[in-house]
């Protein structure tokens, strides 16, 4: 009987453990410069292994009229809508709960960053950091899991 307990228990410590591992859903970003929510990104993992981030939702704001198309964007994002974009591309699984390798895109003013990533200890925090050249060079978001 305790055997089975035992057993039991790991599993469900495990799959606790997988899962806090893993970026895939629907996350709130949240603007650095004054803690308002902009909008929501799903992440999905791609056949290759990389993970992709799509506009799914724009979070209307006092005193703040969301632009609709992409305008300063590079190819393939120039002029095309901003809802349903991957702002973040090729994102890469490095170890443990850090992700590297990535880009994403500020649909704003149409940069695209280097970017990292570190999921928190529980799952429901995402520390990005978007980046020219080297790391220091960048600014730091960190966006909520909604699901």
């Amino acid at each position: 009987m305790f055997i089975k307990f035992l057993s039991i228990f790991l599993l469900f410590s495990f799959s606790h453990i997988s899962f806090a591992q893993d970026i895939t859903g629907v996350w709130q970003s949240v603007d650095d410069l004054t803690g308002a929510p902009k909008g929501q990104v799903e992440i999905t993992q791609e056949s290759d292994g990389t993970y992709t981030g799509k506009i799914t939702k724009i979070t209307p704001r006092t005193g703040y009229t969301p632009k609709e198309f992409c305008i300063n964007c590079p190819a393939p994002y120039t002029n095309k809508p901003i809802l349903g974009l991957n702002a973040i591309t090729k994102l890469k699984h490095k170890k443990d709960l850090l992700y590297t390798g990535g880009k994403i895109l500020d649909p704003n003013s149409g940069r695209v960053y280097s970017l990292t990533a570190k999921l928190s200890n529980n799952g429901q925090r995402l520390h990005l950091r978007g980046y020219v050249g080297v790391s220091v060079l960048g600014r730091s978001q960190i966006w909520i899991r909604v699901d």
